[in-house]
Formats: structure tokens, sequence, C-alpha cells
């Protein structure tokens, strides 16, 4: 396998897009102190998996993102690409037919990262297993740094032996049986618990039985409870629209009862109207009759005054008619 190409974009001192080929032969980066030529490594090392701030020279993770500088401001994102050649050898697993593999992680400030290989969507975990399957280890031979080649020389047999292991590929076996051990532990851990928990349950079961049968008598009770009120209601229900259909035949004679009165009331108010009016005739010619009353009794009294006055004069002349005489 061969490290083809290295695209970093937004990842330390690289705030723009920059690509990295390596050419056949020997490859070198050189350049003043400061220009950013670890960075280069800690972006392969990044992109590889590592999780170690120290060793990526920063103190959290989003340190690593381009953090602006007097001329750039500062971005959100940083994303790196490895782009792996099979140089004459196949890759394993699904990757076997594959000239090129292209690694890739992408972290945000908000603290979401994410894993592709070949632009899909992955896990750590799967990044690091096709590592470990084509020989390539974060933590040993793959990146040598200054004066690791002594340590390299120096190291004490376990650790050459875990430079072997994974010069062999077996650390990702040996990974696993680490996570499977881990798991097992675990499960063991859960069976204890569990155990504890069923031996718990057991004493609760008694109580829990008991809660349960009267549970299972209230319910009865309550069922008994709700036909009987059922029942009622029923009851009630019919008495109710027996008393209404009763109630409705009362409210329906009183009505015709209402009716008819108010038939009969308006034709009483017709007869006063035209007793008024008669009435009011009556009292006109009432009025016309006492007028022509009172004329003949100025008349009356007229002709009686008259009659008196000639009556008085007959005496009169009676009386002188008879001094006459004698």
């Amino acid at each position: 396998m061969k490290l083809k190409k290295l695209e970093i974009l937004g990842f330390k001192s690289f705030r723009n897009k920059s690509t990295l080929d390596f050419s056949e032969g020997i490859s070198a980066i050189v350049g003043p102190n400061g220009c950013g030529k670890s960075n280069i490594v800690d972006a392969i090392r990044w992109v590889m998996g590592e999780q170690r701030f120290k060793i990526l020279r920063a103190k959290r993770m989003d340190d690593v993102i381009f953090n602006g500088s007097d001329n750039a401001s500062p971005v959100g994102m940083a994303e790196v690409s490895m782009i792996l050649s099979a140089n004459g050898r196949n890759f394993p697993g699904e990757y076997d037919g594959c000239s090129e593999v292209m690694i890739s992680r992408k972290t945000f400030r908000d603290g979401e990262s994410e894993y592709c290989i070949n632009k899909v969507p992955c896990r750590l975990l799967d990044v690091r297993e096709f590592l470990m399957d084509i020989g390539i280890g974060v933590k040993t031979y793959s990146l040598v740094e200054q004066n690791h080649i002594a340590n390299l020389i120096e190291a004490k047999p376990e650790d050459r032996r875990q430079f072997i292991e994974e010069a062999a590929g077996i650390s990702k076996y040996k990974g696993r049986k680490e996570a499977a051990s881990r798991k097992m532990e675990s499960t063991r851990q859960n069976i204890v618990r569990l155990a504890d928990i069923i031996s718990e349950v057991k004493s609760q079961l008694n109580s829990i039985s008991r809660q349960a049968r009267k549970a299972e008598r209230y319910k009865t009770l309550k069922k008994g409870i709700k036909e009987s009120e059922l029942t009622l209601a029923l009851q009630a229900y019919l008495d109710l629209s027996e008393k209404q259909k009763s109630l409705k035949n009362v409210h329906d004679e009183i009505t015709f009862k209402s009716a008819k009165a108010e038939t009969t009331l308006k034709k009483l108010e017709a007869f006063i109207e035209n007793l008024k009016v008669e009435t009011l005739e009556n009292e006109e010619t009432a009025s016309r009759l006492q007028e022509r009353l009172y004329e003949i009794k100025t008349e009356v009294n007229v002709k009686e005054h008259g009659i008196e006055f000639s009556k008085g004069k007959i005496i009169d002349i009676s009386a002188r008619k008879q001094k006459n005489l004698t």
C-alpha cells in the first residue's frame, strides 16, 4: 500500500484547501520553522483516527480547526482526506476490487464529527480495522517521529511485540479479543446484577401476588359496580323517557287549550271593541237626546210660565168683570 495524496481543509494552519501529491520515490516536505510541516503529520495521524489531544499538540479536539489569523477569519470545520493506492496489492474485505481508497475525517466546532471511507459514512472502528488489515497503526511504527527510531531499537520486549503484531496484521484480532473480553466481563457483571434482581424480585413476588389478587378483586368489584350503575342509569333513563312522554302529552294538551283560549280571547276582544264602538255611538245619541230634552224642558218651562201668566191675567180679567157687573 502507498500514500498517494493528502487533502487538507481548515485543519490547523491550513485554512484553504491544500493538496499534497506523494509521487514515486522519496517525498520530502521542507520549509522554515513554524511553516506547518508538523501539522501535515498531525493531519495524517488525525485522519487515521487519533483521539489523544497531546499527540495532536492540542488541548481539545476543536483546536485542530483553523482559528483565524491577522489576515484570515476562522472557519467552522476541519476536514482531511487521505488517498491510499493499492500499489500492486489488494485492499482487504469489500475494498478488494478498488485501486484506491480514500479515508476522510471531518469535525465541526459544535463537537460533531464524521468518518468516511470512499465518501461513505462509517464508524471510527471501521477506519481502524481497515488500517489494521493493511498493516497500518497509529500508535506504533507507521508514523516515526524524531528520536522515535531510538525508542524502537531500545524498546522493551513487550513493546517490540506490539510492533510485530501490528506489522503481522493481528492487532485487529487482538483488539477484537480485548473488546470481546470487555463485553464478556460486562455480561458477567450484568448476570450478577440480574441474579440480585431476580432474588429481590422473588422476595417481592408474594407481596406482588397478594397485590395482584387484590387488584383482580378490585377489578371484579369495579366491574359489578359499573354494571349496577349502568342498570340504574338505564332504569332512570326509561323512567325519564316515560315521564318525558307524559309531560309532552300534557304540554301538547295545554298548548291546544292555550291556542283555543287565545282564539276565544281574540273573539272576546273583537266583541268588546264592537261594544265600545256601539257604546260611543249610544253615548253620542244619548248626548243629543239629553240636549233635546233640555231644550224641550226649557220650552215647557216657558209655556208653563205663559200659562201661569195667562191664568193670572184671566183671573184678573174675571175679577174686573165681576167688579164691573156689580
